[in-house]
């Protein structure tokens, strides 16, 4: 990894600073969940470079060639999926819900853990609309911690699979941001995609918290609108 930057040396300072009074045992659970999200993060690294080959043209063949796997193995692994148009600090948001499940050993990824991954992410648009309605951080947290399943008894390997109702607000997201014009599906919409799932722990948390569904689009399309006329006025 040292073309990142990054050492072993460094991850393990890094997780010895955060979990100081952690036993042994502990920490080696800690290191896997780690592990586990440094591995999600490189497989949507490819993901995002070979969009860009497509786009450019590049065959699954030559893509397979780049990766090292065959041509089949390309096209089944990296095919157009639901997150293609997402931006990349909501892809980091779905990778902070798949750590958010696994950390608190459960064996599927629901809204509110989605909703987590969103709070994760303070350059987001979606942490902004949330804090400014919620006030501060801590009573979003504490909303989303209070409707979370206890912790089942050891976090899963591998693959973490979405919920009916999370895939419900990820195709929400993108009806979101076709509605209001956007070619993009940014933190914002995930927002708005997971109040329009009705029913959810995640609306029912946004709604306690005065966030519906209507009042965010309004907020969404008058920000972005905003933001885009800044960018232009420079």
């Amino acid at each position: 990894m040292s073309p990142l930057d990054i050492s072993l040396a460094d991850l393990i300072t890094r997780l010895d600073d955060e979990l100081p009074d952690a036993d042994a045992l502990s920490r080696v659970s800690e290191a896997r969940l780690r592990a586990q999200t440094l591995s999600d993060l490189g497989d949507q690294l490819i993901d995002h470079y070979v969009s860009k080959a497509k786009r450019n043209g590049a065959s699954w063949t030559e893509i397979g060639d780049a990766i090292g796997v065959s041509k089949q193995a390309a096209q089944q692994r990296h095919a157009p999926g639901p997150f293609e148009r997402y931006t990349d600090l909501n892809r980091h948001c779905i990778v902070l819900a798949q750590e958010a499940a696994r950390t608190h050993k459960h064996d599927s990824i629901g809204t509110e853990h989605l909703l987590l991954g969103l709070l994760g992410e303070p350059r987001g648009l979606a942490y902004e609309l949330l804090i400014a309605e919620a006030g501060a951080e801590r009573r979003v947290r504490d909303a989303i911690e209070e409707a979370l399943s206890p912790a089942g008894e050891k976090a899963p390997r591998g693959h973490i699979p979405f919920r009916p109702e999370s895939k419900d607000a990820i195709g929400q997201a993108g009806r979101a941001a076709a509605d209001l014009g956007h070619d993009w599906i940014g933190t914002e919409h995930s927002l708005l995609g997971l109040a329009r799932t009705e029913g959810s722990p995640a609306a029912r948390i946004l709604r306690d918290l005065g966030l519906t569904a209507d009042g965010l689009r309004a907020a969404v399309g008058n920000e972005v609108a905003r933001r885009i006329a800044d960018r232009d006025a420079r």
